[in-house]
């Protein structure tokens, strides 16, 4: 294969010259190797896929201290032969390259980890431990590498694995023997489906064998790793097929096993797929949009609580207070994966709340405002590209209707009203000094009534009035004022009074 139009950076270029100064040889390995030969087989009308390379790396004949010497700015702090070499590139991606001196690796008793590195000789040598032929080809640097070339003559590639075969068949193959490859290190089995999704590929017969072979290995990996190449996969745009090749190789359910219990699991006349296929359509719609990693996880994880919540067979099967129970898994399937908290409150808030009810004329001024103290005016775009994801997920031909359209038109106008008791223009300072009371239950009570009144009437927020409200509340009962302060705090998430319930059933929804 030609490189008709190599580009390499000039912080890549000048590292090799002083390799090769040194009397050392670099070469270019893996990643950037791979999509500097894609990007001369894909025209360039696929810009939704890899064009060049993201990342590079090197691998030399200098041992670690060697290179250290040559560049005394780097960094060595691994047991695995690879030094980091600053660059002043801006680009995060450029400022640290990693130079890995030719390498062999031991027996993998953990089947994670190599239980030692010994150095290599040679790049073939090196080129023979890597995970899949694609990512095991090197291309040879000399003295006159230069940043933009057409003579392709300059270049030498080594592909002793057929790599570049397996990139114009597209096809991912294992180096070697497959079932050697994933018992060293099962975490390349994820790695396998999401190269395929990354680029359209397909998995070769027996590497896909050796993984349903050893999926179970992945029960010992880290789930802080196995998460990583997750998010990487979901964040392609093929993610919907790669949680379908997880499934297919039994990788799924040592990931998300949560997600299977969704496989046969019909729903009702308002969905014509299967609950698993469901979920799949969500994501691979929330892909295309290019939404955000929180609504891609949301529009995967919405509705597994159904099949728990199911009841009844056919068009009129319901599935009341699924979303409560979805939110709660999916909160405690991305903890066992190690999301982050933020991220883990997000997605499991989108998915509480997916079941939101709006209807033009049904619901009021007060019921949105109360709409948006539930869910919060920061999570409403999200929240409504997780509902298209969810209507075209479920068969939908039309992602935004009109009520979608109508219900953003209300927010606008009733955004700026009060909300939250940060927005009430008295705060719980004021509730103590007017009744001469301590901080206490009784306080958060009282901005709990006010609230729901202003929420109703935004008129109300004025000092005067609120102040006279305070001393009426004051002199209460203290379990009247508590009966009222849950009652407000209920009205807040019926969203408007009576209806929601009420055409929940109608529609057979949650």
């Amino acid at each position: 294969m030609e490189i008709k139009n190599l580009k390499i950076p000039k912080e890549i270029i000048d590292i090799a010259k002083q390799l090769i100064k040194a009397n050392f040889q670099p070469y270019l390995v893996g990643g950037c190797v791979r999509d500097l030969l894609l990007k001369e087989l894909r025209p360039q009308s696929e810009s939704d896929r890899r064009v060049g390379p993201k990342d590079w790396d090197i691998a030399t004949n200098a041992r670690p201290e060697e290179i250290q010497e040559i560049f005394p700015d780097s960094v060595y702090e691994n047991q695995f032969g690879t030094v980091g070499v600053k660059t002043e590139n801006e680009e995060l991606s450029l400022k640290i390259v990693e130079i890995t001196t030719f390498r062999l690796e031991g027996k993998y008793t953990d089947k994670r980890h190599p239980d030692e590195i010994k150095f290599a000789r040679t790049i073939e040598e090196d080129l023979a431990r890597r995970d899949f032929t694609i990512n095991a080809i090197a291309l040879k640097c000399d003295t006159n590498i230069r940043m933009h070339t057409n003579d392709t003559n300059e270049y030498e590639l080594i592909d002793s694995f057929n790599g570049q075969k397996d990139l114009e068949s597209k096809l991912i193959r294992a180096v070697g023997e497959p079932e050697k490859r994933f018992t060293e290190d099962a975490l390349r089995m994820l790695r396998a489906v999401r190269f395929a999704v990354e680029l359209n590929f397909t998995i070769e017969n027996k590497t896909s064998e050796a993984i349903e072979k050893h999926a179970g290995l992945l029960e010992i990996i880290a789930k802080e790793r196995i998460r990583d190449e997750f998010i990487k996969t979901i964040m392609a745009s093929g993610a919907s097929r790669g949680i379908l090749l997880l499934e297919k190789l039994g990788l799924l359910k040592y990931i998300l096993p949560e997600l299977e219990q969704g496989i046969g699991a019909a729903q009702n006349l308002h969905h014509i797929y299967e609950v698993f296929e469901h979920h799949i359509r969500s994501l691979d719609y929330a892909a295309k949009q290019n939404y955000s990693l929180e609504i891609r996880l949301a529009s995967l994880l919405h509705d597994l609580g159904k099949p728990k919540t199911k009841q009844g067979e056919g068009y009129n099967a319901t599935f009341h207070g699924h979303e409560i129970l979805s939110a709660k898994m999916a909160a405690r399937a991305l903890g066992i994966l190690c999301f982050p908290k933020e991220t883990i409150e997000k997605v499991s808030h989108l998915v509480r709340y997916h079941m939101f009810y709006y209807n033009v004329g049904e619901v009021s001024e007060a019921g949105v405002r109360r709409f948006l103290a539930r869910v919060g005016p920061e999570n409403v775009d999200d929240l409504l590209k997780l509902r298209e994801a969810d209507r075209i997920g479920s068969g939908t031909p039309k992602a935004v209707p009109y009520k979608n359209r109508h219900l953003l038109f209300m927010i606008e106008k009733v955004k700026h009203d009060p909300l939250s008791p940060k927005m009430l223009n008295v705060n719980g300072n004021d509730v103590m000094r007017i009744l001469s009371i301590p901080a206490g239950p009784k306080v958060g009570q009282i901005l709990a009534i006010l609230l729901d009144e202003v929420i109703e009437e935004p008129e109300k927020n004025n000092i005067e009035g609120l102040k006279l409200k305070i001393k009426d509340l004051g002199i209460l009962p203290d379990a009247e004022l508590k009966k009222l302060a849950k009652k407000a705090g209920e009205r807040k998430d019926e969203f408007e009074s009576g209806v929601e319930e009420e055409m929940k059933k109608k529609y057979y929804v949650k």
